[in-house]
């Protein structure tokens, strides 16, 4: 089985049928003992009534005492060798599985990394979260087919063999029989195939939503649109719930053929063996051979049905995780190195340019647009930005996030104790929009990025300090509480550009202007740039960048704004009252 650290292979993304199949490449030895244990256990299972019609015919009939006690010893070594048989079925498949389980789990979750930024661009969360919880499982499932789907062709094949030794006639008509009732079962299959993927993506929606109003809920609150929204979730959950009963509709129809059918089988060759019987055609050691041959074959049958049920579900699911894995990150056309000097960020298309080594803040009524920029000026976002003169995107993309980091006042938080969070080893975190610090870092490094964060109060107020427990998106934390750990993790990666957006968005007053007055100190003679419109950070900022509907309006310090720009004047005013 494929371990926790080991390379899960490239996947063949060219169709669900191609992934499934790479899945079963990637363990060769494993999937023919998968299939070699399957079919010795189903023809086994055919042995018995060909032994049982032995002992009859040889033992019980003529009275032959020593011969049946043979025919009966022989019955039960092969019984307990196939009972052996089952299990080592059972555990082979289960390993099949769970290799397939794993193995999926970790190409998602390398593509998901490799994505980056891009991967809120590229996709939704609901449809990453339907892959993990649903996809994955039914994908697993669908590899069944590999043992059990095997061994049901290999016991058909035999007991047809077996019952043409019998009488041609039942042969006929089983050869012909168990092909009739798998092609009445097809159509339901493709049926099920279609259903299926429609729930699938609706349930990929839902999920998506479900994921947005847990991280809005406080903010529709405060909107009002809670009811507005519940209603619209109410409707979608409706509509998800309807295509779930067509699904359970057709899989109802699927299940239960695929008991039905092969049962009325085996009583239709059932009662053409009694009547062979009676007319002195066959002995009644073959009858009963015969009944033992086909009731085998409802269980090969039913594997068959069961499989076409998987294999059509998992072909939804390997569909979805192909498209997933088509997704390519941001393009990285570029050739040219980063500057070797600090340079001028400058996005052309707001008139926004960054100086080095000094403090800018962006300032707008839309801090969306704010935002917006330092995604330009970072290479999230497609523009003609430069740097030191230089399109960005002709600058090698690793550089870009070698020297640059944004911020982000949203960015993920992974569980793990306190010292991971703030300083994840190389390799050990995920950043949303950088890199990990490089290397290990110093005790005094930890506490002086804490300190500029104002977040000694954070460890000090934890039972066990940095070696504290936090939940995943530090829920265990407050609001401001996290900011200020996001903040502290960016200022220990210590970057060439730091762009930060809102970092103090969340805080009161009193934190708030300790944050300002120590992120300057921190990042003195470094290249910073902020987005805010709290005076009391905007007071410490060497240049302030007034923006109206995304574009430069005014450059200057807050108190030259303050008293030549209206527009400025009352959005920072505002902003005050807001605080008050």
């Amino acid at each position: 089985m494929i371990d926790a650290y080991e390379d899960p292979g490239t996947p063949d993304v060219r169709g669900g049928w191609r992934y499934l199949w790479w899945l079963v490449r990637c363990q060769p030895g494993r999937s023919v003992a998968g299939a070699l244990l399957g079919s010795s256990w189903m023809v086994l299972l055919a042995a018995t009534p060909y032994l049982m019609a032995k002992a009859i015919d040889e033992g019980l009939e003529p009275g032959d005492w020593a011969a049946l006690a043979g025919w009966s010893c022989a019955l039960f070594v092969v019984g307990s060798f196939n009972a052996w048989l089952s299990i080592m079925r059972h555990r082979t498949m289960t390993r099949v599985r769970m290799d397939a389980n794993f193995r999926t789990v970790k190409v998602v979750v390398g593509q998901a990394v490799r994505l980056g930024a891009a991967l809120s661009r590229r996709t939704g969360a609901g449809e990453v979260v339907t892959i993990g919880v649903g996809d994955v499982q039914t994908i697993a499932g669908a590899l069944t087919v590999v043992g059990p789907g095997v061994g049901a062709c290999v016991a058909y094949l035999t007991v047809a063999a077996l019952l043409v030794s019998v009488s041609p006639v039942l042969a006929a008509v089983v050869l012909l029989g168990i092909p009739a009732i798998v092609v009445l079962v097809g159509p339901f299959l493709s049926r099920l195939q279609g259903t299926e993927t429609e729930y699938r993506d609706r349930q990929g929606v839902l999920t998506a939503r479900i994921a947005d109003l847990a991280g809005g809920l406080r903010v529709l609150n405060g909107l009002g649109g809670k009811s507005l929204v519940a209603d619209a979730f109410h409707r979608d959950s409706q509509r998800l719930r309807a295509q779930g009963y067509r699904v359970g509709a057709v899989t109802s129809w699927v299940q239960a053929l695929g008991v039905g059918l092969p049962t009325l089988f085996l009583a239709v060759v059932t009662w053409l063996a009694a009547r062979l019987a009676a007319e002195g055609d066959i002995t009644v050691g073959e009858l009963v051979a015969v009944y033992g041959y086909v009731a085998v074959l409802v269980g090969p049958v039913a594997f068959w049905v069961e499989c076409g049920y998987q294999l059509s579900r998992g072909v939804v699911a390997a569909r979805r995780v192909v498209r997933f894995l088509r997704l390519e990150p941001l393009e990285d056309r570029g050739t040219r190195d980063a500057p070797a000097e600090p340079s001028v960020l400058h996005d052309p298309e707001s008139g926004v340019s960054i100086l080095p080594g000094r403090l800018t803040a962006l300032a707008s009524a839309h801090p969306a647009d704010s935002a917006t920029v330092l995604d330009r000026l970072a290479r999230y976002t497609p523009s003609g930005a430069t740097w030191a003169g230089v399109p960005l995107d002709e600058i090698r993309l690793p550089q870009i996030r070698e020297h640059i980091l944004i911020a982000d006042h949203e960015a993920d938080l992974f569980a793990g104790d306190l010292r991971e969070m703030v300083a994840p080893q190389r390799g050990a975190g995920l950043y949303q929009h950088a890199a990990p610090p490089q290397g290990a870092t110093s005790h005094n490094e930890l506490a002086a990025a804490l300190h500029a964060a104002v977040a000694d109060d954070i460890v000090q107020g934890l039972p066990d300090g940095l070696d504290s427990p936090i939940d995943a998106q530090a829920r265990n934390l407050s609001g401001g509480q996290r900011q200020r750990i996001r903040l502290a993790r960016a200022l220990l990666a210590d970057p060439d550009v730091l762009l930060a957006i809102e970092p103090t968005s969340a805080l009161d007053a009193h934190t708030e202007a300790l944050v300002a007055e120590r992120l300057r100190a921190a990042r003195d003679g470094r290249t910073t740039a902020v987005t805010t419109t709290s005076p009391l950070v905007l007071d410490h900022a060497d240049t302030v960048l007034y923006l109206v509907d995304g574009k430069l309006a005014a450059t200057g310090t807050h108190q030259r704004l303050l008293t030549e720009e209206p527009g400025y004047r009352a959005l920072v005013a505002r902003d005050v009252e807001v605080m008050k």
